[in-house]
């Protein structure tokens, strides 16, 4: 494993993430903000630009990546960004706990949208912007966003992209990695500048209807203020918008761009988009049907079914009802939506509607072949043969899912009031959903843990979000034993 190369490439994110920071810098500016909130975020920006500096000042030989380097490289990045992006909360004085605020940010940039803070007030508007903006940029990926900007990414920088691209298959749309990643950024950047125009037609603030539309696009789901959308002139209608924008942005973007070049007619017939509307127009039926007796108007319960069954679906987050209100049926139907996560090549979390479907594939197959053993039976999915080998892998990763996940739930049960409460705060932050149910639910947040599960919670987001894998890798010991050492970053 070439040091040198994975310390370059975390220097250039280090100045990349300088670069974003100027953002809500400007904004703290722009209304007029006190000399301590500028403090907070210009000498963040300063000092990352120089650290940046000093880990890719000497540039290595050859950039090819390999797999192993890859899954480090994403690992590392993911972590040290959410480290220096908390700093200005930090300095501050804002989220003066930098567990907490590590907590925060680490939740903006993997777009789980978990919080720690009961009360948004707190936070000065260029704090808000910057949690917000942290999904717009984790949405998509880091990696992919780097790879977009950098105009000598070549196709060796493929290892990277691999291990950040949400779901079980990694594919380029066109031969080059970096036309790839800046057709994807295109096509994202573009449907979330139309959310951000219709929901300012709608009447709310130019603000808001940016933060609203960086947390529906990158599936985070934020909170921007302590009302919700009853603060807005129309809420039902900015409601059933983000509502929408949440179920698009939950489909793999490969379709948009097969849709674009005028290939869309065989894209739709694509096994997981159809399941996944289906499982959408199910859900939304289901609680619907189970929610109508609180509410007077049938439209208002088909709302407010639909918008929370797109949000927990796409892994988004944002709430206009306290579940807990709800029965166990739609209970129910919300944690498994939770498993199910979006599509794969979105920025939805979870374990990905294809792959939920392949394993609903395997498991029918194993059926048929207990029931015929000379009988051959061989999933398809979207007609074509899955190989053993990738059901193997896939199998392998359902199993490191469940452990993991189990071992995050054993360290939280000790300090949750309730089975339901530890279950689901780690399914909400392993998913990169948000709210869970019972004490973490809608209306609460994530505050009453301590330091050590605030920091196990932040690892089940960045688990979560890079698909298990390069996180465990990363902390083996015989990884953290090269990189203590100091060898490593001067090499």
């Amino acid at each position: 494993m070439r040091q040198s190369l994975i310390r370059y490439f975390i220097g250039k994110l280090m100045q990349i993430e300088a670069g974003l920071l100027l953002l809500p810098l400007l904004v703290s500016f722009l209304y007029g903000e006190s000399l301590k909130q500028k403090f907070a975020y210009g000498s963040v920006v300063i000092s990352l630009y120089l650290v940046g500096f000093l880990l890719c000042f000497k540039k290595p030989a050859h950039f090819k990546l390999t797999a192993r380097e890859g899954i480090f490289t994403v690992a590392l990045a993911w972590i040290f960004l959410s480290l220096f992006g908390a700093l200005p909360l930090v300095l501050s004085g804002e989220i003066p706990n930098p567990f907490d605020a590590f907590f925060e940010i680490s939740s903006g940039f993997t777009t789980t949208g978990s919080s720690i803070l009961s009360d948004l007030s707190v936070l000065e508007k260029s704090s808000l912007f910057w949690r917000s903006f942290t999904h717009l940029i984790g949405g998509m990926g880091i990696l992919v966003f780097t790879l977009a900007i950098l105009p000598n990414a070549g196709s060796d920088t493929v290892q990277l992209m691999r291990a950040e691209v949400p779901g079980p298959v990694f594919g380029k749309i066109v031969s080059k990695l970096t036309q790839t990643a800046r057709i994807l950024y295109a096509i994202y950047i573009s449907m979330t500048a139309v959310m951000i125009f219709i929901l300012c037609l709608t009447g709310v603030p130019l603000f808001d209807s940016l933060l609203l539309s960086f947390g529906t696009a990158g599936t985070g789901g934020f909170g921007i203020n302590n009302a919700g959308f009853a603060i807005y002139s129309n809420p039902q209608l900015v409601e059933w918008i983000i509502g929408v924008g949440m179920m698009l942005f939950g489909v793999n973007f490969n379709i948009y761009y097969f849709i674009l070049i005028g290939s869309g007619f065989e894209a739709l017939k694509d096994e997981e988009f159809k399941t996944y509307l289906g499982i959408i127009l199910a859900a939304t039926i289901g609680i619907f049907l189970n929610i109508l007796p609180h509410y007077q108007n049938i439209w208002d319960g088909l709302r407010i079914a639909f918008f929370n069954v797109s949000s927990i679906l796409t892994t988004t987050g944002y709430a206009t009802a306290d579940f807990n209100d709800w029965n166990i049926i739609s209970h129910l139907i919300l944690i498994s939506l939770m498993f199910i996560g979006g599509s794969a090549g979105s920025t939805a979390g979870g374990l990905k509607v294809s792959r939920v479907l392949i394993y609903i594939k395997m498991a029918l197959s194993e059926l048929r072949r207990v029931g015929q053993p000379r009988r051959v039976v061989t999933p398809l999915f979207n007609k074509k043969i899955i190989e053993k080998e990738r059901q193997i892998n896939l199998a392998h990763y359902l199993l490191v899912y469940i452990l993991v996940f189990g071992l995050i739930l054993f360290s939280v049960s000790f300090e949750s009031k309730d089975l339901t409460t530890a279950f689901t705060a780690v399914a909400a932050t392993f998913n990169n959903i948000g709210p869970g149910l019972g004490a973490v639910g809608p209306t609460s947040n994530f505050s009453a843990y301590s330091d050590w599960n605030t920091l196990v919670l932040t690892f089940s987001m960045l688990a979560g979000r890079l698909e298990i894998y390069p996180m465990l890798i990363l902390f083996a010991p015989s990884t953290l034993k090269t990189f203590s050492k100091l060898r490593f970053w001067l090499r």
